[in-house]
């Protein structure tokens, strides 16, 4: 019989509602899935059968078609096992519920547990849209989907407990620490001694959303400095909170059972990093370090042995606070508001060690600040 569910796709930063229909046809033994699946897709194949068998559940040999709509877009990742291993157990009379009123998302061990997945909030941002108001998420992605008000999160970690959600025995989560939630910094600006000057400079430009270049000799204090920026930027609001934690998401930088980001956020990338990993790209293009310092500090360190087409890339985000990465595949944009931290040191025959002091300037387009 037609077994239909409901899950979601990521493109960018959106996801989009996929309807999956399974059915069985005549013909041999075989497992197709359609809709210009990526190789993680395929590749289910093998761990939903597995998981289906090591739940106690049958997997008879039939001819499955999995079909993934609308089918004008490629579809990528993992979340689409626990769907699709439910629906074949719809399909195959296994199960007597019906799937599309709660969409869900999760990847499948072979001993069927139900693993995280990326993009959870953008999934529930997106459900919303689409006129549902309940999801089924992996535990580990609790919080990050009962970020957003008025989603019903059911939190599963395994098949069993996902069949017991669609037969009424599911338990709604309810995240009570999220609104208490404050800020932690690992560094803080207040533990900075002396450095008036500099500290001045780094208040004004983190006031302002400035850029600001620290250039002074080694051991001076500039990456002490940068790394405490974050303490004294203005706190981020509840809708840069979750524009970050979707990035964040996105780029698998969420730890298990985090929720929103509630710091503005820190990155500081390697010289050696090329321009794909700075602005983000790929076959598939994925987020870089300039969005994922979005609401927060991109600090360059050693800012002259950074390679110039690197720095170049950086003009676009700059100015439009945003990236556009196209690709034959289709073209995706990502949010980049931050606020660009480099250093540099001097050239040696500028070095005076009896004199260790630190000068700041601020790139085109920011104020100026001159101190005696």
């Amino acid at each position: 019989m037609l077994a239909q569910a409901v899950s979601f796709a990521l493109q960018g930063i959106d996801a989009h509602v996929v309807e999956i229909e399974v059915d069985i046809v005549k013909g041999l033994p075989n497992f197709t899935i359609v809709g210009l699946p990526d190789s993680t897709i395929r590749e289910a194949r093998e761990r939903i059968r597995s998981a289906v068998e090591n739940t106690g559940h049958e997997f008879p040999p039939r001819n499955y078609v999995v079909n993934l709509a609308p089918a004008g877009f490629r579809k990528q990742g993992s979340n689409f096992d626990l769907p699709i291993a439910m629906a074949i157990l719809r399909s195959t009379e296994q199960l007597d519920c019906e799937l599309r009123g709660i969409p869900m998302v999760g990847e499948l061990a072979l001993d069927g547990r139900v693993k995280p997945v990326r993009g959870t909030i953008s999934m529930a941002i997106r459900l919303m849209q689409a006129g549902f108001d309940r999801i089924i998420v992996p535990y580990e992605n609790r919080n990050e989907a009962a970020a957003i008000e008025g989603i019903t999160v059911y939190p599963v970690s395994s098949i069993a407990e996902a069949i017991g959600v669609y037969r009424g025995a599911g338990v709604p989560y309810r995240n009570e620490s999220a609104a208490a939630r404050s800020p932690s910094y690992r560094y803080d600006f207040g533990e900075v001694r002396g450095q008036e000057t500099a500290k001045r400079a780094i208040e004004i430009a983190a006031a302002g959303h400035h850029n600001i270049l620290l250039y002074g000799p080694p051991g001076s204090g500039k990456t002490m400095l940068a790394r405490r920026i974050p303490s004294i930027l203005p706190p981020i609001t509840r809708e840069q909170a979750i524009g970050s934690t979707m990035i964040h998401s996105l780029g698998g930088m969420l730890g298990p059972g985090e929720g929103l980001v509630s710091a503005p956020p820190f990155r500081s990338p390697h010289h050696t990093s090329s321009d794909a990993a700075l602005v983000g790209g790929g076959k598939i293009p994925s987020v870089g370090e300039v969005s994922l310092a979005h609401n927060g500090i991109l600090f360059l360190d050693e800012f002259v042995e950074f390679r110039n087409n690197v720095i170049q890339a950086l003009r676009q985000p700059l100015e439009d606070c945003e990236i556009t990465i196209a690709r034959a595949s289709g073209s995706v944009t990502f949010p980049a508001d931050f606020m660009l931290v480099a250093s540099s040191n001097p050239c040696q025959c500028q070095v005076r060690p009896e004199t260790p002091t630190i000068q700041f300037r601020q790139f085109p387009n920011s104020v100026s600040f001159q101190y005696p």
